[in-house]
């Protein structure tokens, strides 16, 4: 259980933890502005503003700058993963989420013509636009600021 104790009082692991619980909790209003509903599934769905994968790995980053500086390796394989995982949301999920739209289109009009494929339709929202994972990327940086200035952990 040594391991556990250790996982919980690490700095860097709760600041990630905690950009991604604070981008998931944000998609609840944000959701909300555009749709005029309260769905509060939307904490655990992927997609949408902000990108949660961005703000993790950022705050994530920073942190491991403050705490083991900008020339250490960890900095730097903290810089390239993040890197890749906003590359995937912002293009790779993006365009799935393209995809499934058009599927779920092409399944419509099966259906509407009685030759029925599949009535289960495919996830539209699992990836983000630029500004989706810039958003990201700020809350991102305010969780690290948050456990970096106020929390103290370096």
């Amino acid at each position: 259980m040594d391991w556990l104790g250790g996982v919980l009082t690490n700095g860097c692991f709760l600041a990630a933890v905690s950009g991604w619980f604070v981008a998931q909790a944000l998609k609840i209003p944000f959701t909300a502005i555009v749709t005029k509903e309260l769905d509060w599934r939307r904490f655990f769905a992927a997609g949408g503003m902000p990108s949660s994968h961005t703000s993790m790995v950022v705050a994530l980053t920073i942190v491991v700058a403050f705490r083991e500086g900008t020339n250490s390796a960890l900095f730097a394989a903290c810089c390239a993963f993040g890197s890749i995982v906003m590359y995937d949301a912002a293009g790779v999920r993006r365009e799935t989420g393209r995809q499934g739209k058009v599927i779920n289109d092409i399944l419509a009009s099966f259906i509407m013509e009685g030759r029925p494929i599949s009535d289960e339709e495919m996830k539209e929202i699992v990836g983000h636009t630029p500004f989706e994972v810039f958003i990201g990327a700020i809350v991102g940086i305010l969780c690290a600021i948050f456990w970096v200035f106020v929390l103290g952990i370096s």
